[in-house]
């Protein structure tokens, strides 16, 4: 019986040091963070790294983007969507554009983006937000490549949510000029719906030469390998290998957003801070 005890107790430690080798996680990158936007000045936010949209902009979208939307308040960014009724101070109803030939705005909202001031290639980059998961309202935050026009110059949408879903999204120039996507949709219903939506999340994206990985509260959505995704016009540009830099919106409506009709303003994303990290 000794003996017995003895092989067990030389045996232990070789069985728990084998268990510790497979069930760790394996060593992460040493990053260091570069830069950081902790909100932590309150007004307008810090015009040395972002610019703001104004108008009607894009995807049939139906806010007018103002940078007055966008305050920070106790540490927190928040982007506002308000119901207005006000008219249109460029409305012409014989305009080949769309946003010309809109007479009202009926909601507003804010655009920020770091183009032409901050752009990053490779990396680690972090959101902790609140978002709001009402009908009709298109939160995102997303990156585009610093050259070539959309598609072409690539786009990363990290955290995206509209109809129920959140969504992760990568899109490049695919055949015949068109743009080509890669999405990702996980069901707010099933995270908790309303209750998942009412506190903060960690969305994440890591970027290296190899590949880009979504993450969500640090569980992995999807992940794509790099060299899948060279535009396909024969010229060889990968637009995932060239700087970005980064947007972040709050929609309404639009050619994804949805149909806003009863849902309650003001709507509201609310952002504690964005990070970005590169390796040392």
């Amino acid at each position: 019986m000794r003996t017995y005890h003895l092989l067990l107790l030389l045996f232990i430690p070789l069985v728990l040091s084998y268990c510790k080798k497979n069930v760790e996680a394996p060593p992460q990158p040493d990053y260091t963070l570069v830069w950081a936007e902790e909100f932590d000045k309150s007004g307008s936010p810090d015009e040395t790294s972002w610019n703001f949209e104004n108008g009607f902009i894009r995807n049939q979208e139906l806010q007018w983007y103002q940078k007055e939307n966008a305050t920070i308040i106790n540490g927190t960014l928040i982007i506002e969507a308000r119901k207005e009724d006000k008219p249109t101070p460029y409305y012409d109803p014989n305009s080949s554009y769309w946003q010309d030939r809109r007479s009202k705005i009926e909601y507003s909202s804010a655009s920020m983006h770091t183009k032409d001031k901050k752009s990053w290639k490779f990396g680690r980059f972090e959101l902790k937000a609140k978002i709001p998961v009402a009908n009709g309202i298109w939160p995102t935050w997303w990156t585009m490549g610093v050259e070539k026009d959309w598609p072409a110059g690539g786009e990363v949408d990290i955290m995206e949510y509209f109809k129920g879903n959140l969504i992760t999204n990568l899109a490049y120039l695919g055949a015949d000029r068109q743009a080509e996507f890669i999405p990702q949709l996980l069901n707010v219903d099933s995270l908790g719906g309303a209750s998942w939506a009412s506190q903060f999340h960690i969305w994440r994206m890591d970027w290296t030469p190899q590949y880009i990985e979504f993450f969500l509260d640090n569980k992995s959505l999807n992940k794509v390998p790099i060299d899948s995704l060279t535009n396909k016009d024969g010229t060889g540009f990968n637009p995932f290998t060239q700087p970005h830099f980064m947007i972040l919106t709050l929609a309404v409506g639009g050619t994804n957003g949805g149909d806003p009709t009863g849902t309650i303003f003001p709507q509201k994303l609310e952002v504690d801070y964005i990070r970005v990290y590169q390796l040392k």
